[in-house]
């Protein structure tokens, strides 16, 4: 009989904590798990699933306007920002109840508060300690807010959506993927919306062929890139918000966005209390195994800033769980290897396995074959925007190391193109496979002539 009151103690209801609490549910461990604000964590919240939702709203002009091409006849429409939030909010509630459900399903004790830990087992929640065998931090991450003169006045990606009204202007700030996918929606949804970011072209780490092409059709749609610059400063006036930058240029706004990358959510959990080891920046240290220095805690997820992906938590929760409680079978280690991922800017960017990049720096010579057209679609919708493929393969083995599109739904296209790249098909298997035809993924398997070597 265990002397704990628990046999593994989760800190999070995130998608990594969830995973993790359930699954050793499903085993027959005794599980707490403790949440101080939402279930679902910041994915389900305040993150993709929310995010995402907007991306669909903000297409939704572009296909009026595309719409006379095809014979239609629409009429002029009104964006009502209030429903589309409300009934994200409604959507997001629901979600919260079945993540509840599976919870108490699943045998999992739900305690509602913030956990600190106290000791090697010991973990306090609302003044009550519990006791437990395996403790599991599971906090996720949260925004970063630069500091600058009036950046009270300034929101996070937290706070965008549920704002009170719709702006008319915005200002991004940041070149990652939630800056670029904001700045989309906000123009989508009828505002005019600027990106200010530091460096000389957003989306850095993606493939430099994508970050242009992808950059230039952001651009074709209306969204202002202020490049080379920051923010200055931010001055309340009676018309909205007065932002200067760093070359001293101003711009007027209703609703400037920080989105300057997230940080581990660490503050406050006591790990210097037990002394567990963290990294520059917060992140947790762990080994192969998610294990951090002190035997009884691991960690999982963005608070340990490997990935910051909801199925990269998913995934990792799944390996924990079975090497903790599956002794009689072989640990499994997490492949962090050409993980599929997605940008939902507009158009939207796909990518898996390696940027020409970095399989240049890594195999040496390689054969890249890549495609740019516009797609069938716009031959009638009048739109002049225009999608990418690409193929980056080794040219001594004929493997394909990275797949990467910009264009409509490049996210579900390249979720079927990364089992391929993660089942190490050559060049030669993707020109035997028959295209979908008339469709754009099909160019993946009808690119034969060589970009460049």
């Amino acid at each position: 009989m265990s002397n704990f009151d628990f046999d593994l103690f989760v800190i999070g209801a995130g998608s990594g904590g969830v995973r993790a609490a359930r699954v050793a549910a499903g085993k027959g461990k005794k599980v707490a798990v403790a949440e101080g604000r939402f279930l679902g964590g910041t994915c389900v919240n305040i993150g993709c699933v929310p995010k995402k939702l907007f991306s669909y709203g903000s297409h939704f002009h572009e296909e009026f306007e595309q719409a006379a091409g095809f014979g239609w006849n629409v009429t002029a429409s009104d964006f009502d920002w209030p429903t589309l939030r409300d009934n994200k909010t409604k959507e997001i509630e629901r979600l919260n109840g079945i993540y509840h459900n599976l919870l108490m399903n699943s045998g999992v004790e739900l305690i509602e508060g913030y956990a600190t830990l106290q000791a090697e087992h010991e973990v306090v929640v609302n003044g009550e300690v519990y006791t437990a065998e395996t403790i599991l931090v599971a906090t996720g991450a949260k925004p970063f807010m630069p500091e600058f003169p009036g950046n009270e006045h300034a929101v996070c990606s937290d706070e965008v959506f549920y704002l009170e009204t719709f702006p008319k202007r915005t200002l991004v700030l940041g070149g990652g993927y939630i800056a670029v996918e904001f700045a989309g929606i906000f123009q989508g949804l009828g505002a005019e919306s600027h990106l200010v970011y530091r460096g000389d072209l957003p989306l850095r780490g993606f493939d430099e062929e994508v970050r242009q092409f992808a950059c230039d059709e952001i651009r074709k749609k209306g969204v202002q890139f202020h490049l080379g610059v920051n923010i200055k400063e931010i001055t309340k006036q009676d018309s909205g918000l007065l932002v200067t930058l760093t070359d001293d240029s101003q711009l007027e706004v209703d609703l400037v966005l920080c989105a300057t990358g997230r940080i581990p959510n660490t503050e406050g959990l006591g790990l210097e209390t037990v002394g567990v080891k963290t990294a520059v920046g917060g992140s947790i240290m762990v080994d192969d195994g998610f294990q951090t220095n002190i035997p009884s805690i691991y960690a999982l997820g963005d608070v340990i800033n490997r990935m910051q992906l909801t199925p990269v938590a998913l995934a990792e929760a799944m390996v924990l769980v079975h090497n903790l409680y599956e002794k009689d079978q072989p640990a499994r280690k997490m492949d962090y290897t050409n993980i599929p991922t997605a940008v939902f800017c507009h158009p939207n960017i796909a990518t898996v396995g390696l940027t020409e990049e970095q399989a240049r720096e890594q195999v040496g010579e390689v054969a890249i074959y890549s495609a740019s057209f516009r797609p069938l679609k716009h031959t009638l919708s009048g739109s002049e925007e225009r999608h990418l493929m690409k193929l980056v393969v080794d040219a001594a083995t004929d493997v394909v190391l990275g797949a990467h599109m910009v264009g409509q739904d490049a996210g579900e296209v390249m979720q079927g193109i990364g089992i391929a790249i993660k089942a190490g098909a050559t060049k030669e298997i993707f020109d035997s496979t028959i295209g979908i035809h008339p469709t754009g993924a099909e160019e993946f398997v009808t690119m034969r002539t060589v970009t460049r070597n």
